[in-house]
């Protein structure tokens, strides 16, 4: 079985391809996302370029959009999120992680992707980096002076932090 790029686990054939043949249209955002990596995996610029909001086409690059499907070695799609884009939605986000390596050098796209749909069809709006998340520690710090949390009453660097 051909599996999917997009990381459905499904065939190709089943689940993106129909997408980006014009067989079907995608039925929320996530789904065009997930077709969308495909089509870059793929290099279906043509997809590409009628899968973006009719406003956004004029900025549209086939031949650099072309040069990087086809200069990135694809590895994964990782969804991390979605937000709105149910049925009765005109607007959702997809965020997600696409993994890729160029020129030697592994990457990952992280991005906050917008969609919007009009007459019943989604297309891509625009992404922007998505903010890292910053982390909150459950416990306070322990600075090295400090005794150690152990209870042996000498000072974490000494004990734990050694």
């Amino acid at each position: 079985m051909d599996r999917c790029p997009c990381g459905s686990e499904r065939s190709y054939a089943e689940c993106c391809e129909p997408l980006i043949k014009g067989e079907r249209a995608a039925e929320n955002p996530e789904q065009l996302m997930r077709s969308r990596y495909s089509a870059y995996v793929k290099t279906e610029i043509d997809y590409l370029a009628a899968s973006l909001h009719p406003d956004q086409r004029k900025d549209f690059d086939p031949k650099s959009t072309r040069s990087w499907s086809e200069s990135a070695e694809w590895h994964k799609l990782e969804i991390v999120g979605t937000k709105n884009g149910g049925p009765d939605d005109e607007a959702g986000e997809v965020e997600f992680i696409a993994t890729f390596t160029q020129n030697g050098n592994m990457m990952k796209h992280h991005e906050l992707a917008s969609f919007r749909k009009e007459e019943g069809a989604w297309y891509f709006v625009d992404g922007k980096a998505a903010a890292p998340q910053q982390y909150v520690r459950s416990e306070p710090k322990v600075g090295r002076n400090d005794p150690c949390s152990c209870g042996s009453g000498k000072k974490f660097k000494k004990c734990c932090g050694k």
